[in-house]
C-alpha cells in the first residue's frame, strides 16, 4: 500500500478508497446508469459516489441491490456517499434528507454523507443555475450539528463537507463537536488545490477530488487538464493515457479521486492507475502547471440576495 495505495485512511479509522465513481448525471438514462455502476463493482470499484442532485441515487441503489443479492460483493466491502443539497442545507431538513437518500439507495446507512455546498436554496430551487430569489440565509453550525445527529444516529458512518476553502473549514472547526472527515472539492493537476491541501493535512481532513479529469464534455467541464502538454507527455512517457496520468496525480497526493463515466471501456481504463506510478520528476513537472480555477460556480454569486457577491466571496480568494 505505501507505493500505490488503494485506500486512504479518515479520521474516523474508516478506510476510504483511493478512487471512487462519480455520478453526476445529464445525459444518461436509469437503466444505463444502473449499468455502468454494477459493471464498475465488478471490476474493482468500491466507492460509489452520488447525491440527491444528481439524480442518480435510485439508480445506483439498484445497481448495488444486485451486486449484493448476486454475491458479487458485500455491502461492507462498499464505500457509498452521498450529499445534502442546499435546498435541505437547514437543521430541519437534515435527518429527512438522509432518509430519503437512504431509501432511493436501498441502504440502511451511507459510509459519508457530505454537505454539497455552504449554501442555502428554498425548497424546490434545487436545479442550476440559480435565481435572485432561490437564495435564503443559511446556517451552517445549525446544520453541522444535524449532521453529527446523523452520525450520532448510525446513519452514516462519517460526515464532511464539499467545496469548503481554508476559510470556511476555519470557521467550521471553531465549533465543530466532530470534525469533518473529507473536504470534497475541484481538484486536477490544473487546479492543485495546495494551499487547501496543507491545510486539510494539518488537521487531518481528507480531501477527494471531484473533475479530477477536469470534466471534459460536460457543459461546466474543461479539456485542457487531458490536453496538457505536460500531462500528455508524462503520460507517452509511461504509455498511459492523459486521464490516468490525472488520476495517478491525485493518488500520490494524497488525495482519492472520483473520475464519472457511464461507459465501460473509460470506467476500466480510468481504475488501471495502481499498478505504476509518477516518477518524482513527473511529479515536480505537474507543479509547473499555471493554475487556475476551471470551474467556479458563479452561478451561486450575486450582488443581491446570495451570501456571496463575487467569486472572492464565495472562494475566499482561493481562485
Amino acid at each position: 500500500m505505501e507505493g500505490h495505495p488503494t485506500y486512504f485512511q479518515l479520521n474516523t479509522g474508516a478506510f476510504i478508497p483511493a478512487i471512487g465513481l462519480g455520478s453526476v448525471n445529464y445525459s444518461c438514462g436509469s437503466s444505463d446508469i444502473s449499468a455502468a455502476v454494477l459493471y464498475a463493482i465488478k471490476i474493482g470499484y468500491r466507492h460509489i459516489d452520488t447525491a440527491k442532485f444528481y439524480g442518480t441515487e435510485t439508480a445506483i441503489g439498484a445497481a448495488l441491490t444486485d451486486a449484493i443479492e448476486s454475491g458479487i460483493v458485500k455491502r461492507e466491502e462498499m464505500f457509498i456517499t452521498s450529499k445534502l443539497w442546499c435546498d435541505d442545507n437547514d437543521p430541519q431538513y437534515v435527518l429527512p434528507a438522509l432518509q430519503r437518500s437512504l431509501d432511493a439507495l436501498q441502504l440502511d446507512f451511507l459510509d459519508l454523507y457530505l454537505m454539497h455546498w455552504p449554501v442555502k436554496l428554498r425548497r424546490g430551487g434545487s436545479r442550476l443555475p440559480t435565481r435572485e430569489d432561490d437564495f435564503l440565509p443559511v446556517n451552517i453550525k445549525g446544520t453541522w450539528r444535524a449532521m453529527e445527529s446523523c452520525l450520532d444516529a448510525g446513519l452514516t458512518k462519517a460526515i464532511g463537507v464539499c467545496n469548503f476553502t481554508v476559510k470556511k473549514l476555519t470557521d467550521l472547526l471553531t465549533h465543530a463537536q466532530i470534525p469533518p472527515a473529507v473536504n470534497q472539492v475541484e481538484m486536477h493537476p490544473v487546479w492543485q488545490q495546495g494551499i487547501l491541501r496543507n491545510f486539510c493535512n494539518a488537521f487531518n481532513i481528507h480531501v477527494s477530488g471531484w473533475s479530477p479529469l477536469g470534466a471534459p464534455g460536460a457543459f461546466y467541464g474543461t479539456d485542457e487538464v487531458l490536453n496538457h502538454p505536460i500531462v500528455r507527455k508524462i503520460a507517452e512517457k509511461h504509455a498511459k493515457t492523459p486521464a490516468q496520468v490525472a488520476l495517478r496525480w491525485g493518488i500520490q497526493t494524497g488525495a482519492s479521486v472520483l473520475p464519472k463515466s457511464f461507459y465501460p471501456k473509460r470506467i476500466k481504463e480510468n481504475f488501471s492507475i495502481f499498478d505504476w506510478s509518477l516518477q518524482e520528476e513527473d511529479m515536480y513537472s505537474l507543479q509547473t502547471i499555471t493554475q487556475r480555477r476551471t470551474n467556479p460556480c458563479e452561478f451561486f454569486c450575486n450582488s443581491s440576495t446570495s451570501p456571496f457577491r463575487t467569486l472572492d466571496d464565495l472562494w475566499d480568494g482561493e481562485i
